[in-house]
């Protein structure tokens, strides 16, 4: 992903501290919460689980909030969550995959129906934008953990699909089944990762600039604001230069 704008292929990522951060753990307390519900509330006999909480601590979640959302598992706070895929376009053409974990299906749809529609958007049928994207693993690790060509090495080895190295980091790619099994074996390899995630991985890119640029952003960011929401992917490609200057 050298040269190119993190708005690119990725999820956005706003850098507003304090209350993103807040929202930020609550996001990651409903991961664990779910993943300790379907399986084992014991991460060492639960992958998912174990996955949700590596990447809660590579955010600093504290450990206290980790054993809460376990306990909530257990105790059937969990019972009524459930995980709903919703899928639209934003200004420009741009299609948005929304992964929504809630408690209430009819209010996380009517919100983000909402929020669709107050910016620029249109929310689709099931299937009317997935189709554009591929679900893959992704492992990201910061830039000192190793080399490129060490990385590179080691991915193979591990079963990933690719690898790439940038400024930012390394980025390593899996196959949506074999996440887990690459994970572990890289850990084994090059110590815990910075993220490990499932993505929606866009095939091709639909370039948006401009003012339609600049209100899919908000549509980005009205969508992660909301309570419900976890994840929000797009396929648009939004340059260096012009995410720069819409960030002011």
């Amino acid at each position: 992903m050298a040269g190119h704008s993190k708005f690119k292929n990725i999820q956005f990522r706003k850098d507003r501290q304090d209350g993103l951060r807040s929202k930020l753990f609550s996001k990651f307390s409903r991961d664990i919460t779910l993943a300790a519900k379907q399986g084992l509330p014991d991460p060492a006999a639960n992958s998912r689980l174990r996955l949700a909480i590596a990447n809660a601590k590579a955010e600093s979640m504290p450990k206290d909030n980790i054993d809460r959302a376990i306990k909530k598992a257990l105790g059937g706070d969990a019972d009524t969550l459930e995980e709903i895929r919703y899928e639209g376009f934003g200004p420009g053409g741009a299609g948005l995959i929304v992964e929504a974990l809630t408690d209430n299906r009819n209010r996380a749809a009517a919100n983000v129906r909402a929020l669709f529609g107050k910016n620029g958007g249109n929310m689709g049928e099931t299937g009317s934008v997935a189709f554009m994207f591929e679900r893959l693993g992704q492992i990201r690790y910061p830039p000192a953990a190793a080399s490129d060509e060490a990385i590179f090495e080691a991915a193979i080895d591990a079963g990933a699909r690719d690898a790439s190295s940038d400024a930012d980091g390394h980025e390593i790619l899996t196959a949506f089944e074999d996440l887990t099994d690459v994970a572990l074996a890289l850990e084994a390899a090059l110590g815990p990762a910075q993220s490990t995630l499932v993505i929606w991985k866009a095939k091709d890119d639909v370039p948006v600039a401009g003012a339609q640029a600049a209100a899919l952003i908000k549509l980005v960011n009205a969508l992660e604001d909301d309570d419900d929401v976890q994840n929000v992917w797009t396929n648009a490609d939004i340059s260096a230069e012009e995410a720069a200057r819409l960030a002011g």
